[in-house]
């Protein structure tokens, strides 16, 4: 039997991976998908993670997409099932169109589903739906089965020194999980305003990505809004308000 932890490097999956090897769990290998859009911070992470864990005899795996990320954005053929005609790259990827996110869990499910694997998935406790979804035989949730929530994740890694430290021009270091609810691609088209307005703010270089992007696709980012609509209304004094999980349920 070999056991295999799927980690992204966000807070969850770090701490479920370090919590594993702390309490001495059966651990072979730990895989990281790299879909080459990642913040600095979780290569950093990575990096760290590897270095510990091999000095521990565990096996490090990097898994890549088949084709380069902004090939898959702007120059991948593909025919429409509703119009029959051949459109070039799935622009961004969020809501509807998760390409980038559904490659990356096909990858991380063909490498672990062979015979006598136990996947390790960081899931939290208090993530109830996706835990209903992830759902197979040979997956575990040991986040769930200690009861650590995201907040305990996020706890867990800091008390041990682990931060999401993102450095820009504006000669500031700030951690990324004070700014973002969830430390996915800097491109993620599922960020919202909040988490948006945050990058514009304080990590130019990644905004200036979003809007190398946009002047290559037509289609909008968020909400019908282009990145350079979505800047003009910061630019003009908009702040955003951080919505969080029980305000979204009751609206």
């Amino acid at each position: 039997m070999k056991f295999i932890a799927s980690c992204s490097c966000g807070k969850d999956s770090l701490a479920m991976v370090y919590k594993i090897m702390e309490e001495k769990l059966p651990l072979d290998e730990i895989v990281f998908y790299d879909t080459g859009m990642e913040f600095k911070a979780i290569y950093q992470n990575w990096a760290k993670l590897t270095a510990y864990a091999e000095q521990r005899g565990i096996k490090c795996v990097t898994l890549r997409p088949k084709c380069p990320f902004k090939y898959m954005m702007f120059d991948h053929p593909h025919m429409s099932r509703k119009d029959g005609v051949t459109y070039y790259g799935y622009s961004w990827c969020g809501g509807r169109c998760r390409w980038g996110t559904t490659e990356k869990l096909e990858a991380i499910d063909s490498y672990c589903e062979r015979e006598d694997v136990i996947c390790y998935i960081g899931i939290a406790a208090d993530e109830t739906n996706r835990l209903n979804k992830e759902r197979k035989p040979y997956k575990r949730f040991p986040l769930a089965d200690w009861g650590m929530t995201e907040a305990d994740c996020l706890a867990y890694c800091r008390e041990r020194g682990i931060d999401w430290i993102e450095y820009s021009e504006l000669g500031r270091g700030i951690d990324l999980y004070d700014i973002l609810d969830r430390v996915s691609c800097w491109c993620c088209a599922n960020k919202n305003l909040w988490e948006l307005y945050n990058i514009w703010k304080y990590l130019p270089t990644y905004w200036e990505g979003l809007c190398e992007i946009q002047r290559r696709t037509n289609r909008p980012f968020k909400s019908n809004q282009s990145i350079f609509q979505i800047q003009e209304r910061f630019e003009s004094g908009y702040i955003p308000r951080h919505r969080t999980r029980e305000d979204n349920k009751q609206t």
